[in-house]
């Protein structure tokens, strides 16, 4: 029974980092928590493919998700890596339309799941909500405008340095504590986030790294000189 508050009141907490569910009280967020489920999933395990219903939301407890597109020749857009404290699925929460991205679990996952019509219930006894849903919907329309902008103006190398500050944190020009590292990620990973071949984007991290502008380090890549990254963007 410990275990199982003790577990509510983690996830109540990580709620309260979720935009969507930021401006809640202590209380409603403690009761939202209540309407989650655990699931796990194994690496490379499908959780949900563009077209399937969108009945649910997610927010990831440990390992790591992938959403993205895949084309009819087998060409991948990866939109995102999720991780520990992240979420996904927020559009079926709002229309319950079909998914409009893959899901699939990277490593060995566990996620907590909300089911819409739990949402809608407590969206009833909670009807400020949905103006927290509106500005949440605006900044993900927002990042998916960037997407397609980026794809359609920016060559390889400056998808590649965008998706390095953004991976690392580093996107703002301002002071930072530290040298800025991006999480460990696989290079076709990279290279799904980039919209570019393995080779490609392999022979940029190398003209990167010999410029003295990251460091590779086991899968991690150290930003030793944001602003040169930036630069290389605008």
């Amino acid at each position: 029974m410990a275990h199982d508050h003790d577990a509510e009141n983690s996830l109540s907490a990580t709620l309260g980092r979720i935009p969507l569910f930021a401006g809640l009280a202590a209380e409603e967020r403690r009761l939202l928590a209540n309407q989650f489920r655990p699931r796990s999933f194994r690496r490379g395990e499908t959780i949900f493919l563009r077209g399937d219903p969108g009945e649910s939301f997610y927010v990831v407890e440990t390992g790591r998700v992938k959403i993205s597109l895949a084309s009819t020749d087998g060409k991948e857009m990866i939109l995102a890596l999720l991780g520990e404290g992240d979420f996904f699925g927020e559009l079926s929460l709002l229309d319950g339309a079909s998914r409009s991205a893959d899901a699939v679990a990277v490593d060995p996952s566990r996620a907590q799941l909300l089911h819409r019509s739990d949402f809608r219930t407590f969206l009833e006894a909670h009807p400020s909500v949905p103006f927290v849903l509106l500005e949440l919907l605006t900044r993900l329309l927002r990042h998916n405008a960037e997407i397609i902008e980026d794809a359609a103006f920016l060559d390889i190398p400056a998808r590649l340095a965008r998706v390095l500050l953004q991976l690392a944190g580093a996107e703002a020009d301002h002071e930072l504590e530290g040298v800025p590292e991006t999480p460990r990620i696989k290079q076709a990973e990279l290279a799904g986030m980039v919209g570019a071949t393995r080779e490609s984007v392999n022979r940029w991290l190398r003209f990167y790294e010999r410029q003295g502008i990251i460091r590779a380090d086991h899968g991690k890549f150290a930003i030793l000189r944001p602003d040169a990254l930036r630069r290389r963007i605008y």
